[in-house]
């Protein structure tokens, strides 16, 4: 048994996310930590809401609530959706929590403390209408990169060139449309991450195994142009994490709070500390997984995120963590997506566009979506979500292969043999050419799950159901049955058996319909199959079952237009 610690980048706290979101980070990261679990191996897994910056505030005053109210109410609508989708979160943390504001504190005060924090005047944007600095995120204009209309002062969502607020053409205030706007002077805290640059290039050169996504946008952002440059940890903002020295006053740095995206992953180790202190755990319960002196020496972490999200993931925490001079875990592997886009366009939770979770979730069962995204994860480029290519998806892998066998061999049996496993027969070539088969098949879905391909996982699980529709169509014990009774309930009992088996295997994927299939079994059953011939004969004989009602139901045409008109792309 190995020990996993799994984190998922964290969700602004603004709004209920878009698919694109769930499949660009959470939703492998539970396909990952499902699976090992399932290979019961030790798993940590960990996410929270970003609760800090300008979305916050933004999003807290359209709502008209306070920050810290609207951020409450916000984050346990966000993890009801969360659980309603199935993702099996060890802890869903905050990056509000007192935990994080120590911790952030205390690698500020050890980044200062070994010479890694300057302390810079800058020229900031100030609205004289709003009477405040505006942080990045609260000026708006059009990107001088490619021409988008709505870019933000720290980066143009549409092309993800990195901004400052000065760069935009006809900038505006986010608050109140302002272009009433001057650069004033204003002192921050830089985190100087030119100077640990060679530190930081010979750890990610050491990452041979990381897929290019992630090692391309690092290394661009190592080298290109002036390379590297040193990141500002503070903001003129009201809501966030003060600025300390660990927990000592911070001279001239009065009324500031630190830059979201210097708190936001030290959440990750802090959403671990309050989820020992919700169990009632000591600190020691989750410094195992972080402190290599205190057992961490032995975890492997992996993280998983959208491909914007790696500039930060790759140069910037790993910064604080080298910086700190502590013996803090970095990460091993970065699994990083491109972009889902919706009907030719871009998902958008600040524009309102494309099918959100919550959404999502009142037209169909979580698996569904579950099994489309997954099985069309934008790994090695950007995948369109169309309204055709889902309903296709569903009906053909879904309810036609995994649905139809689960329907055909409990009916068949029901039918002829009662709710029990019938006794009788042995196997002959064709059982033993699907055992070889089934073996094969899923050593390689092990293979792929491992090296966290997520595509070929799916579609390897596809080709295992397969097999035991093709098994059906081959032997046909409903004709067996008029001649060879005994061979046909060992035809019978396989395809049960099958079922309990396919049940383990989809888990990672289809959770709900998992724990569904394992029911009509009547079985608690969820070890996995190591040895194919034995698991195919976990459920012995006389071992009650009952037929599970329909697992996916196909989405008519009359239904995918519905949905296509419904959902044109516009949250109201």
């Amino acid at each position: 048994m190995a020990r996993h610690l799994i984190t998922s980048a964290i969700p602004y706290i603004n709004g209920i996310k878009h698919l694109g979101n769930l499949v660009g980070s959470q939703l492998p990261a539970d396909l990952y930590a499902r699976y090992l679990r399932g290979r019961e191996h030790e798993v940590m897994f960990i996410c929270a809401t970003d609760e800090h910056g300008t979305p916050a505030e933004l999003a807290a005053a359209k709502a008209g609530k306070p920050v810290p109210v609207y951020c409450a109410e916000m984050h346990e609508i966000q993890a009801e959706i969360a659980r309603n989708f199935g993702l099996s979160f060890d802890h869903f943390g905050r990056s509000s929590s007192e935990r994080n504001h120590v911790l952030t504190q205390h690698f500020a005060g050890k980044l200062d403390e070994n010479g890694w924090i300057s302390e810079v005047e800058e020229k900031q944007v100030y609205s004289i209408d709003d009477g405040r600095f505006l942080p990045d995120r609260y000026i708006e204009g059009t990107c001088p990169n490619c021409g988008y209309d709505k870019a933000r002062g720290d980066q143009c969502e549409n092309c993800t060139k990195q901004l400052d607020p000065t760069d935009l053409i006809e900038p505006r205030s986010a608050i109140s449309g302002s272009t009433n706007l001057e650069v004033r002077a204003t002192k921050h805290l830089y985190l100087r991450q030119r100077a640990l640059k060679d530190r930081i290039a010979a750890w990610i050169d050491s990452k041979a195994d990381w897929p290019i996504l992630t090692t391309s946008i690092a290394r661009k952002w190592l080298n290109d142009g002036d390379g590297l440059q040193d990141r500002g940890i503070t903001r003129d903002l009201d809501w966030g994490i003060p600025v300390k020295k660990g927990d000592r006053p911070w001279p001239g740095m009065e009324g500031k709070v630190f830059y979201v995206w210097f708190d936001a992953p030290i959440e990750y180790i802090a959403a671990t500390a309050e989820g020992a202190d919700k169990r009632g755990e000591p600190d020691s319960a989750w410094r195992r997984w972080w402190r290599l002196d205190e057992g961490a020496e032995d975890v492997t972490y992996t993280q998983f995120m959208g491909k914007d999200n790696v500039p930060f993931h790759t140069l910037s925490f790993p910064a604080t963590i080298i910086g700190s001079g502590e013996p803090w875990k970095l990460v091993d592997y970065i699994k990083s997506f491109n972009y889902l886009t919706y009907d030719g366009g871009q998902f958008s939770t600040s524009q309102g566009r494309g099918v959100f979770m919550d959404q999502a979730l009142s037209i169909l069962p979580a698996d569904y979506w579950r099994w489309w995204l997954l099985s069309h994860a934008p790994e090695s480029g950007d995948s369109e979500f169309t309204w055709e290519n889902f309903q296709q998806s569903v009906n053909k892998d879904l309810a036609d292969v995994l649905g139809n066998f689960v329907s055909r061999i409990t009916k068949f049996c029901r039918s002829k043999f009662g709710e029990t496993i019938p006794e009788g027969g042995s196997y002959g070539p064709e059982e033993e050419a699907l055992v070889e088969a089934l073996t094969t098949r899923i050593r390689a879905y092990e293979g792929f799950m491992d090296h966290v391909e997520v595509r070929k996982a799916a579609a390897e699980l596809r080709a295992i159901w397969v097999l035991g529709n093709e098994y059906l169509q081959s032997t046909a014990p409903w004709s067996t049955f008029k001649t060879d009774p005994d061979r046909a309930a060992m035809q019978v009992r396989l395809g049960l058996n099958l079922i309990r088996l396919y049940a383990v295997l989809s888990a990672p994927f289809i959770p709900f319909a998992a724990d569904a299939m394992l029911a009509a079994m009547r079985s608690n059953d969820r070890d996995w199959p190591d040895d194919v011939r034995a698991a195919l004969q976990a459920l012995p004989a006389g071992h009650g079952f009952t037929v599970p009602e329909v697992l996916f139901a196909k989405i008519s045409d009359e239904q995918r237009d519905e949905w296509q008109e419904r959902f044109k792309g516009i949250r109201g």
